[in-house]
């Protein structure tokens, strides 16, 4: 059962945007000022880069006690591992690591972020937590039939043999000390929320296609915060959002959702859900929606025009909140 933490901490290493001149609410810290509080010189050799993907050091404590995970790890190793070292994250710390869903976008730099926080800790293996549905290859679907591949994400066998325990389970996980929640498969109950239409993923023999716009193997990760309540990650909520924040109350009967971070992919084709997905998260009275890489523009300055610029706090690369 998931148990309170008294804090969270949250430090971006990877997202699609860079933004350290926006004023941020008292919860977070921008890139530069961290840099400067921490002795760094506003350099060109010590920013960081954007990339189109996601990656959260995550750190939660009780008492005395902290427990990191890394959570996704961005589309490829250049932009995690620049980030990573230039933020100085303590890559040593983490003792877990947890892929969201099976796209390059979140698994691409994940080989290299497993090898650097090896290379910190002392060579221990890291439990890593993946779903089965994960590893089939995928494409979109073009309007002419063509099929666009995607990257593959590291096999189980890879991950493994570069030093990960793999717990590969459709199975809901709590783990490190009951800080951290890992869901199973999210329904999907709302009318409106329709997954990756057009995507599609091989066939068990890999012989053909199959059309795979529900994108099963999508979970979320959740800590509770004494006094608040859920914070919820949700790397790129193909699910949708509002399916997300549902099943993570479901999961938690009497402890309300204060926070969500992630992408809430309402850009492109999904633009047009934008209405109803604000009007439906006003039942959940967020108190922080770090909306970033898949939202879009346009969805962030709905949710900040419906919430207010105290509650939306965009996610960018660098950012540091705290709870």
């Amino acid at each position: 059962m998931l148990a309170p933490v008294d804090s969270l901490e949250v430090q971006i290493l990877v997202d699609n945007a860079v933004d350290s001149l926006s004023t941020v609410p008292r919860y977070a810290e921008a890139e530069w000022p961290y840099l400067l509080r921490r002795g760094s010189p506003l350099t060109a050799d010590c920013l960081c880069c954007a990339a189109h993907g996601l990656s959260c050091l995550i750190t939660a404590r009780r008492g005395d006690h902290a427990r990191t995970v890394l959570f996704d790890a961005g589309p490829e190793p250049y932009a995690f591992e620049r980030n990573a070292l230039r933020l100085g994250a303590d890559l040593g710390a983490v003792e877990a690591m947890v892929l969201s869903h099976g796209h390059w976008d979140h698994a691409g730099g994940m080989v290299t972020a497993l090898g650097l926080v090896r290379a910190r800790n002392g060579g221990r293996p890291v439990p890593f937590y993946t779903h089965p549905g994960m590893f089939r290859s995928r494409g979109m679907k073009l309007p002419n039939g063509s099929m666009r591949l995607m990257d593959d994400i590291p096999s189980v066998e890879g991950l493994t043999e570069h030093g990960a325990t793999v717990v590969n389970t459709t199975a809901p996980q709590v783990f490190l000390d009951d800080m951290f929640f890992l869901s199973g498969e999210i329904p999907r109950v709302t009318p409106f929320e329709k997954g990756l239409p057009g995507q599609h993923r091989r066939t068990e023999d890999g012989q053909g296609w199959e059309p795979d716009p529900w994108i099963m193997d999508e979970r979320f990760l959740a800590v509770h915060v004494a006094g608040k309540g859920l914070f919820v990650f949700s790397a790129c909520s193909h699910a949708g959002i509002v399916n997300v924040l549902l099943h993570a109350r479901d999961c938690h009967p009497g402890v309300p959702v204060f926070g969500v971070l992630g992408g809430l992919h309402l850009s492109g084709a999904t633009e047009a859900i934008i209405p109803d997905t604000v009007a439906a998260l006003r039942q959940f009275d967020l108190k922080i929606v770090a909306a970033g890489h898949c939202t879009g523009w346009r969805a962030v300055n709905a949710l900040t025009n419906a919430f207010g610029d105290g509650v939306v706090a965009p996610s960018v690369v660098g950012k540091r909140y705290v709870m």
